[in-house]
């Protein structure tokens, strides 16, 4: 019964951090405008984006030095606070204080669930567990974009913020009866070396992505000072070899990063080529994102339920998510029939409810004791960089080719191809991975 609690507050918790995540998004430009905050309008999202990779980095560390309630807490509490800050914020400015604390205080939950995971359930049952995970991650971006608008119509953009506090704190209280009795308690009680160098080398992570984020809208300079900043900083925060994908857990946090870049970049433009190029209405450009999000739920039950191998989940999802892409850019030919953009996605879906679970699952049986916390929190860093860089080229790819869909497509098919060919070296090897150090 205690871990059914357990579980129960797990998901929700996750849930609410990804509903809000959608929420963001859809109320923003009513935000901005009633804010006259239009000009802030990106920093809303990458300052909350920047604060969330120092929170990922500090709380994995964290949770292996202290254990996973203490940064669980504490995030839930800037979770919340971060949400009334903008909720109630009378400028644009103090909307994005906010963001800041929400985006450090979801960050701080998110890697600490991972540990609570690692600690409270048998190894046996970590597929189930983020299958769950994964699917609490999905439905949000199915059920989110509706619920938000009625918010937004009926109650005004303020609840969009004020609502998820009341179902956080029931959240964890129920997280709070599940996690007692449980042995997450503590950590291994060793200082990490070089932390405040790693909080650091985050800090300036985040300002490389967002200078990558802001030159893709048309400053090359801008766009090439970011990539070569994150090709400094970056490796010091993810285990040593991942960007050569080196067996076990440089391979797991790599193929992770290459699947959610190339599937949010072609995402990003999926809604835009259809209606812009294939001439759909805004609501059937949607279906065929929303298909997708149904069988990335529906492969991740899969996973849980172990009908494959770890290897058949990655090299199979990968392969599904290389030809949901290809189908997907065959929609830009007018020779193409527009219906092939439903089962595209509905592939790509499918393959991602493949992978991503289940490098979820490897990063936990590849962590030595202690070194949970710290492994998550790399795969979480290198998943959200790797997709902020898959945006800033492919958006800059498209500006710079004059606006022709199929170069996105392309350019996140060799992503996703690449991830193909990593995918073996994500589960042959056993060997835990160090972190690499600043």
């Amino acid at each position: 019964m205690r871990r059914t609690a357990l579980t129960a507050g797990l998901v929700a918790m996750v849930s609410l951090v990804a509903f809000e995540y959608v929420a963001v998004a859809v109320a923003m430009p009513v935000v901005a405008a009633d804010l006259d905050g239009v000009g802030l309008y990106g920093l809303a999202f990458s300052g909350a984006m920047a604060a969330a990779v120092v929170g990922t980095v500090l709380g994995g560390r964290w949770a292996d030095l202290r254990g996973p309630l203490a940064p669980l807490w504490t995030g839930v509490a800037g979770f919340i606070g971060g949400l009334l800050l903008a909720g109630l914020a009378p400028t644009m400015e103090a909307l994005i204080a906010g963001r800041l604390v929400q985006g450090f205080g979801g960050a701080l939950v998110s890697v600490a669930l991972y540990v609570v995971v690692a600690r409270a359930y048998p190894e046996e049952l970590h597929p189930k567990i983020f299958s769950l995970f994964a699917t609490a991650w999905v439905v949000p971006s199915m059920v989110g974009p509706a619920i938000v608008g009625l918010v937004v119509d009926t109650l005004g953009w303020r609840w969009v913020f004020l609502l998820v506090p009341i179902l956080t704190v029931v959240s964890g209280l129920v997280l709070a009866r599940g996690v007692a009795g449980q042995p997450v308690r503590g950590g291994q009680g060793t200082p990490a070396p070089g932390l405040a160098a790693k909080v650091a080398w985050a800090a300036v992570t985040a300002v490389a992505a967002g200078l990558m984020q802001y030159g893709s809208g048309g400053s090359p300079i801008l766009l090439v000072a970011g990539l070569v900043i994150l090709a400094v900083a970056l490796p010091r925060l993810l285990p040593a070899g991942t960007l050569r994908a080196a067996r076990g857990l440089p391979a797991v946090v790599g193929l992770r990063g290459l699947a959610t870049g190339a599937l949010f970049a072609a995402e990003v433009i999926v809604p835009l080529m259809l209606v812009q190029e294939r001439g759909l209405s805004p609501f059937l450009a949607g279906i065929a994102i929303t298909g997708g999000a149904v069988t990335w739920s529906f492969a991740s039950w899969l996973q849980g339920r172990e009908v494959f191998g770890r290897m058949t989940n990655l090299v199979l999802g990968s392969a599904a998510l290389a030809g949901g892409i290809l189908l997907m850019g065959a929609v830009t030919f007018d020779g193409v029939p527009v219906a092939v953009a439903y089962p595209s996605w509905i592939l790509a879906g499918f393959g991602m409810g493949l992978i991503y679970p289940t490098l979820s699952v490897l990063t936990l049986e590849l962590s030595a004791p202690g070194e949970e916390g710290v492994n998550s929190s790399a795969l979480q860093v290198g998943e959200s960089v790797f997709s902020v860089v898959a945006v800033a080229i492919t958006s800059a790819l498209f500006t710079a080719v004059g606006s022709a869909y199929w170069a996105v497509f392309a350019a996140t098919l060799v992503m996703a191809l690449a991830g193909l060919a990593i995918a073996p070296r994500a589960v042959r090897s056993a060997v835990p991975a160090a972190t690499a150090s600043a």
